[in-house]
């Protein structure tokens, strides 16, 4: 027995120091601010969502216009309600399902509430706000399928609640009440509702729902319509709430059907735990942010935190549970730049899903996703630029998926028409011409030549040489449309005449102003060769031209001369349009024509006076991550100017320190020794302790671990 008690003792003693002395996982949610971005052009939001969730549940402030393509602007005082699901900074709006409102007393003239905006915070997975004209406390968290929402009433007063099911977010004031094709509202029993709305926004969708409250419906009013056209209901419900005075509702949304929602429901949210519902939303972001390790001052951390957490928003997988992932709200047109380039290194796990998703789509379509939305095709956007996306995935050695199958959804995607593309024209004269494709001509054919650049790489390495031989001569359309006048991107006609007048300052937009460019102009436009500097250097007349023409873009005067919707366009430094992606590489082109030092000292004045740690701190919409995948990037000091492949251009990291956790357990490291805000020019660069004097580090060597450091000075 003695023998027992001494062999005790030390072992008490081991547990209880082993106790004492473990340490806490960092929480990374502490920098992440839900409000940058949620002002002016960013279009963010600060709702609750988890990491690539269906649901994103918060404040909608505001509907009926391009401001409120998320819902929401922060400078509002006032709110019309609580909505499920929302659009992470792009420039259409859509989403914003089963608007809510609690309130007290009688029913109000308008259903809107002031709020009280010291009260209104937010954290990755975590709502909150006071209703001041009801002293009515709301808070809402979510899983991926389920928002939880937690009213708290004052004592004695009437407790009411608007559903309404005709809301959704609309491009205008005039579609508010018109945008509802057909619904159906289910009453099951006085705790539960079910039923289904068809809306036609951006595109046409059917969205599926179980709404479950905690108390008894006492009562139901039925609202009238505000307008003949509108299909769906609106209902006011009184409740009981006994002496807890707290309604909690819990609202589970599926793309399939009823069941898929109460399945969803059943299976992500079948308590009423708001605490651990929180608590669990908080270990999916942290697991994620956790991957990347900075260091810096506050504002840093903060905007580096916040754009992981902005990146991982999307794409939403709308699949039920036990299904097999479905991944849409696939903003292409932007993201193929770096935000998927950036799942490759931080969110791998999920890049087959991703290509299976566009793969999926392509069955049901005919062709690859170019803006996909709730798994259909919006046809927003230009290109079609899954083709790199899904190239760039096998490059890197992501084979979980078929290669074939995959060749031949690139392959159809690029020869057979459809509402974007119009081949027989594009090979028939080596471009889009603009009296035969009215609307972006010369955007749409440096945006086709990417993608037949990246097809040809997908046909060479699975040995189609015919293939590849087809599209590799293609990819160098753009170059027809370069004008070596003005050695500027300028439209042709089909009799090979350049469009005259030309005013290269005239910004144009699709569906809005004709013009041959999208979002942009021919300043902005005649960078976009991702594939093939080399030869856009050439045809500018070699590197000093080439980067004197690259100094005027910066230099010049900040105008924009729009002919139709150009709010994307902004961000400026000259015409140089941080705001909008298809400047995004062009910085780094001074690096790639022998003046490293040019590109490090625009990046750094980018990220200084384009991304700031305020509300209104980003200079435009966050597009779906791709905003914050550049900021990322950037911070570790390398970019993929070509996104297909997996090489990245060096560039200067605007961190002292910053720590990759890769899935293989290994970790690359990049250092900027000497870091500061008067040390922007790189001296020297080593790998793994050895000189590195490469223009660019590949994917291979960064998932391969190792620490990358850069020496910082002051002189170019």
């Amino acid at each position: 027995m003695k023998l027992a008690f001494v062999i005790l003792i030390p072992f008490l003693f081991f547990v209880s120091c082993s106790q004492q002395t473990s340490v806490p996982e960092p929480d990374y949610t502490k920098y992440v601010d839900p409000f940058i971005g949620a002002a002016e052009y960013g279009h963010c939001f600060p709702g609750a969502c988890v990491p690539f969730g269906l649901i994103q549940v918060g404040s909608e402030t505001g509907n009926g216009g391009w401001e409120y393509c998320s819902g929401y602007q922060s400078t509002d005082s006032t709110i019309n309600g609580f909505t499920q699901d929302r659009l992470n900074g792009t420039g259409c709006p859509d989403l914003g399902d089963l608007l809510m409102l609690p309130f007290t007393g009688e029913k109000p003239e308008v259903f809107k509430s002031t709020i009280n905006k010291k009260t209104e915070t937010a954290s990755p997975g975590y709502y909150a706000v006071q209703l001041t004209d009801f002293n009515i406390d709301a808070e809402m968290t979510a899983t991926p399928h389920v928002a939880l929402h937690r009213y708290k009433y004052p004592a004695g007063e009437k407790t009411s609640l608007l559903v309404d099911f005709q809301s959704s977010q609309c491009s205008s004031q005039n579609q508010l009440h018109a945008h509802v094709q057909d619904a159906e509202v289910n009453f099951e029993g006085d705790k539960m509702i079910t039923g289904y709305s068809n809306t036609s926004v951006w595109l046409n969708r059917t969205y599926y729902y179980v709404i479950e409250f905690n108390k008894p419906i006492i009562k139901k009013e039925l609202l009238p319509n505000r307008s003949e056209n509108e299909k769906a209901p609106r209902y006011v419900l009184e409740f009981d709430l006994g002496s807890d005075e707290e309604l909690m509702i819990k609202v589970a949304l599926s793309s399939t059907g009823v069941e898929g929602a109460k399945a969803n429901l059943a299976k992500e949210k079948s308590d009423w735990n708001f605490e651990t519902t929180i608590e669990k939303a908080k270990q999916s972001w942290n697991e994620l942010l956790a991957r990347v390790d900075v260091q810096g001052d506050n504002d840093k951390k903060t905007m580096f935190y916040t754009s992981m957490y902005r990146l991982f928003i999307q794409p939403n997988n709308i699949a039920d549970v036990d299904k097999a992932p479905f991944y849409s709200t696939l903003s292409l047109w932007d993201t193929y730049r770096a935000a998927h380039p950036l799942y490759t290194i931080l969110a791998p796990e999920k890049v087959d899903d991703f290509v299976h998703s566009m793969l999926h789509q392509y069955d049901n379509q005919g062709f690859l996703p170019i803006w996909a939305l709730w798994g259909k095709e919006t046809f927003c956007m230009i290109g079609n630029h899954a083709v790199p996306v899904i190239v760039d995935a096998y490059l890197k050695g992501f084979k979980g998926f078929d290669a074939e199958r995959a060749f031949e959804a690139v392959k159809t995607s690029l020869t057979s028409d459809h509402q974007k593309s119009s081949w027989a024209v594009y090979d028939k004269y080596g471009y889009y011409p603009f009296d035969v494709v009215k609307e972006e001509s010369v955007s749409r054919t440096m945006e086709s030549a990417y993608d037949d650049y990246c097809a040809a790489q997908f046909a060479k390495v699975l040995g189609k040489e015919d293939d590849y031989m087809f599209f590799l001569e293609r990819s160098n359309y753009w170059k027809n449309l370069i004008d070596p006048e003005t050695k500027l991107a300028r439209g042709k006609n089909s009799d090979g005449n350049w469009r005259t007048p030309f005013n290269s300052f005239s910004l144009s937009h699709a569906g809005t102003s004709g013009g041959d460019y999208t979002e942009g102009n021919a300043w902005q436009y005649t960078w976009h060769v991702q594939h093939d500097v080399d030869g856009l250097i050439d045809l500018l007349g070699g590197k000093e031209n080439f980067t004197t023409k690259l100094d005027s873009l910066f230099e010049m005067e900040e105008s924009s001369e729009g002919t139709g919707f150009v709010l994307d366009v902004t961000g400026l430094i000259g015409q140089y349009a941080h705001g909008n992606e298809p400047s995004h590489h062009v910085a780094y082109l001074y690096a790639l024509a022998g003046k490293p030092w040019r590109t490090q000292e625009l990046l750094h004045e980018i990220v200084k006076t384009k991304y700031i740690n305020k509300i209104d701190g980003l200079c435009g919409n966050d597009d779906c991550g791709q905003m914050s995948a550049w900021y990322i990037f950037t911070n570790l000091g390398f970019y993929p100017v070509n996104p297909c492949g997996g090489e990245y251009i060096l560039g200067a990291p605007q961190l002292p320190k910053a720590i990759v956790n890769l899935p293989n357990g290994k970790t690359f490291t990049v250092e900027a020794k000497n870091f500061s805000d008067e040390n922007i020019y790189v001296k020297s660069v080593e790998l793994n302790d050895k000189p590195y004097n490469k223009l660019s580090i590949s994917h291979e060597e960064v998932m391969n671990g190792g620490t990358l450091m850069f020496e910082m000075g002051n002189v170019k």
